[in-house]
């Protein structure tokens, strides 16, 4: 193929909380970037996947569930999801097969109406439903846009995950490189490490610490002529309370937080790793600017 002929564009991934847009991104990637949780907004900054073949390199920004912010946190995390829509090429919007469309939805498709970017409808989790209910569901969302496209799939087994990125490709402008071949992500390391810790803390407290969880990176070091490396990692929390479910009985749960994100952590680096958890109270911390920078989330409004 000629250099000339290299297509390459920005995917934005939209959508309602929990309808499986880091499942998707993680599977199209290979690996895994994004954190997967049931909990709704689970993604607080956008993660930009980078998919790269012969013909084509597609860099997909999954966002934040578009939901009634609570916090300044939240005012955030919506804020982020808006703005991709004016930076894309093609917007996804994601959709549960197993859920009517509803209010979210509709607030969603809204703020679509007022873009000129194709906007793709894609149908997640049809594994969870009989497929003679598939044209029932996109009857309903086509009665509400004229989508460039609609793709229904399985995120997590994959079906027809290669049919959505052949399309993808048809959409983008001829254009070069953005990221070397083997580049997955523009998140450095210390990013995906604290999503990681923090990925495990929200699946293993379940609902007794809601997303009021941060992850401070506070040291990574290699050691000299060892294959390991060293991580310190401080857990942040809004209560007290919460500081003593996130250590557990005699530092039990911190210990298997530790563990299980030990090994997603020694994935990503290829490497032996040491984790050393912290848990600390910083409290009210969603809703103060000056934390929520200090915690990663940047925006010129804090």
């Amino acid at each position: 193929m000629a250099p000339s002929e290299f297509k390459s564009g920005f995917v934005s991934i939209i959508g309602r909380p929990n309808v499986g847009k880091s499942t998707f991104l993680n599977k199209v990637v290979g690996q895994k970037i994004a954190i997967m949780s049931d909990k709704p907004q689970t993604t607080r900054n956008k993660v930009q996947g980078v998919v790269t073949s012969d013909s084509s390199q597609i860099v997909f920004i999954d966002t934040p569930g578009i939901h009634k912010p609570k916090h300044k946190l939240g005012d955030f995390m919506v804020k982020s999801a808006k703005n991709t829509l004016k930076e894309v090429d093609v917007i996804m919007f994601m959709v549960n097969a197993n859920e009517k469309i509803g209010p979210g939805d509709r607030f969603v498709i809204e703020m679509l109406k007022n873009t000129e970017t194709p906007v793709f409808l894609v149908i997640n989790k049809i594994d969870l439903v009989h497929p003679d209910d598939l044209l029932g569901i996109i009857t309903s969302y086509v009665d509400e846009y004229d989508f460039a496209e609609i793709v229904p799939l399985s995120a997590l087994n994959g079906n027809n995950v290669d049919r959505l990125m052949e399309t993808l490709g048809k959409y983008l402008p001829v254009g070069p490189k953005y990221y070397p071949d083997d580049q997955v992500t523009d998140h450095p390391e210390r990013f995906i490490i604290s999503e990681l810790i923090r990925e495990k803390v929200l699946h293993l407290t379940r609902e007794e610490v809601p997303h009021s969880v941060a992850v401070v990176i506070e040291k990574i070091a290699r050691d000299e002529g060892k294959n390991i490396v060293n991580v310190m990692a401080t857990i942040i929390v809004d209560r007290d309370s919460q500081k003593g479910i996130v250590i557990g009985k005699q530092g039990a749960l911190l210990k298997q937080i530790g563990t299980k994100a030990r090994r997603d952590i020694e994935m990503l680096l290829g490497t032996k790793v040491f984790l050393e958890l912290w848990v600390k109270v910083q409290k009210d911390w969603r809703n103060k600017p000056g934390q929520l920078k200090e915690f990663g989330f940047r925006d010129d409004e804090y």
